[in-house]
């Protein structure tokens, strides 16, 4: 899909050019958008997701991705994800998907999706393009005044 979109300039792609991809896209290609329904929230979590006031089920997807949590106020649960990340919510979000009753989580292996459009590209066009897998990862928490 990128190559054919990209086809609509010319030329598409040249050798040394940096596309840049955003990580919401590789994870709806890989998969990796969650339906809440299939998710069962365990026992251990209950308690935890009704002190930040989120779906329980969102508190489990949060937790298994995340290495560890850095810190839970307001909501927010502020995680090391296993990349090593520091993001809010372990990187699992809800936006721009169809309804909410799903959620995305970050691509298991960010380096190898770019590597795997960076291959694809290449044998499509010809061209050696360098490939970033983005998110805005925005301020996760801000610090309160008290």
């Amino acid at each position: 899909m990128i190559v054919e979109a990209a086809t609509r300039l010319d030329p598409a792609f040249q050798p040394h050019d940096i596309l840049v991809v955003t990580q919401k896209v590789v994870s709806k290609i890989e998969g990796r958008v969650v339906r809440l329904c299939d998710v069962t929230p365990s026992l251990a979590f209950l308690g935890m997701a009704a002190y930040l006031d989120k779906d329980p089920r969102l508190v489990e997807l949060i937790l298994g991705e995340a290495r560890r949590i850095v810190r839970m106020d307001r909501g927010l649960i502020l995680t090391e994800t296993r990349h090593g990340f520091i993001c809010a919510n372990a990187g699992v979000d809800q936006s721009n998907l169809l309804g909410e009753e799903s959620a995305s989580l970050l691509p298991l292996d960010p380096d190898g999706s770019a590597k795997a459009i960076r291959n694809r590209i290449r044998a499509l066009c010809g061209a050696d393009v360098a490939i970033l897998i983005s998110d805005t990862f925005g301020p996760p928490m801000a610090r309160r005044a008290d």
